[in-house]
């Protein structure tokens, strides 16, 4: 028997997605003038519509299709307003510290090398970005800046102030670009009261399929294309679309919008480590985070070899650092909020979503005891 915790990393495809998938399979060019073309044009409008309503957008909101989250981050550096020409992108570019590796390699490829933003790093606010030392960014040079920070941490959940941030991007002429892969399906997400100028979604986080994302846009902005060709997507992401699996995003993001993962399980977890390991920490623990996530470290064993063991025991969870081509390397999430690498090498993150059932918990709690207790007779 396996048991599954890692949904930020990516969640099992829904049925109702799979089901819509599976049928849109037979869809043709969504390009094409005839019945058939008509048809997937539509399915394609449906769901485009579908994701708009959920992120509370207004009718005049953009939503570009794209091949997934970190395609929709990449676009998302060409935002500028409708006004200027569709090669325009801003200069100056601004990133919080603790941002997905989609956004923060991108930033870094820009001609103008970012400006990083801190974190907080100690007390009980550690990881919420310092909107003190973004004030005085902005306050310091008046070129407005796209600002990038994302609505939910990928390996600690904690949830940024979004609409705080973007009356003070806003208020100095800026854009705010917020990467909300991970905050979907978890938290409502609502762009018209965060007042985030573009948003990047991606669907296998929800329960729809690999390959598919999205880059939702407000009123008069515009993205410089990172792909030219036939014109698809409003002109802004050419090539033939991807029907099926964005026929699946509209309907598993419509199931996720229902269906919230359940706080009081993280909560009970949570307290049942600190019961059996006193000394753990739990990072971003008085802060706001995403319901189903839950980022701790014990120290002692590093987060490999508690892995590899919980795996031989059929659970499998993640470690808090980023892992890239099954190399666990040392997180910079954790090192901007101040966590020495030692304590960050043992960091685990449970996450878990619309499959989970209450007793998988309770089973990756057995089986961690158990280890604990190894460890403590050793």
């Amino acid at each position: 028997m396996r048991t599954y915790l890692d949904y930020n990393a990516t969640a099992p495809i829904h049925p109702q997605a799979r089901a819509a998938m599976h049928e849109a399979l037979s869809f043709h060019n969504a390009s094409a003038i005839y019945e058939e073309g008509r048809m997937a044009r539509a399915a394609i409008e449906i769901a485009r519509h579908k994701i708009i309503d959920l992120c509370k957008g207004d009718k005049t909101s953009d939503v570009v299709f794209t091949s997934g989250g970190t395609e929709a981050c990449n676009l998302a550096f060409g935002l500028h307003k409708e006004e200027n020409p569709p090669s325009y992108k801003m200069t100056r570019i601004i990133v919080g510290a603790t941002e997905h590796v989609a956004v923060l390699q991108t930033a870094k490829a820009q001609s103008t090398p970012p400006e990083i933003l801190p974190v907080t790093s100690s007390g009980i606010s550690a990881g919420i970005i310092d909107k003190g030392a973004l004030a005085k960014m902005l306050e310091d040079d008046p070129t407005p800046a796209l600002v990038c920070v994302q609505a939910a941490n990928n390996e600690t959940g904690i949830i940024q102030p979004i609409a705080e941030i973007a009356e003070l991007v806003h208020s100095h002429n800026g854009l705010l670009f917020c990467d909300g892969v991970q905050a979907a399906g978890k938290i409502e997400i609502d762009i018209a009261t965060w007042g985030c100028d573009a948003l990047a979604l991606s669907a296998h986080k929800i329960g729809g399929a690999m390959g598919v994302g999205a880059l939702v846009m407000r009123k008069g902005l515009r993205v410089a294309p990172h792909i030219i060709g036939g014109g698809q997507e409003l002109g802004l992401r050419a090539g033939t679309e991807n029907v099926a699996g964005i026929v699946a995003f509209g309907v598993a993001f419509g199931v996720a919008a229902q269906q919230y993962p359940h706080q009081k399980w993280r909560d009970d977890m949570e307290a049942s480590l600190r019961e059996m390991a006193p000394h753990i920490t739990i990072f971003g623990a008085d802060v706001p985070r995403l319901p189903n996530t839950t980022c701790f470290s014990l120290g002692g064993m590093t987060a490999e070899t508690l892995l590899m063991k919980l795996d031989l025991a059929g659970v499998a969870i993640s470690s808090g650092a980023a892992c890239s081509s099954g190399k666990v390397e040392q997180s910079h999430v954790l090192a901007a909020m101040g966590i020495d690498a030692a304590q960050s090498a043992s960091a685990l993150r449970v996450s878990f979503g619309w499959q989970t059932q209450e007793a998988d918990i309770h089973r990756f709690l057995d089986i961690f005891r158990s280890f604990i207790e190894q460890q403590k007779a050793a």
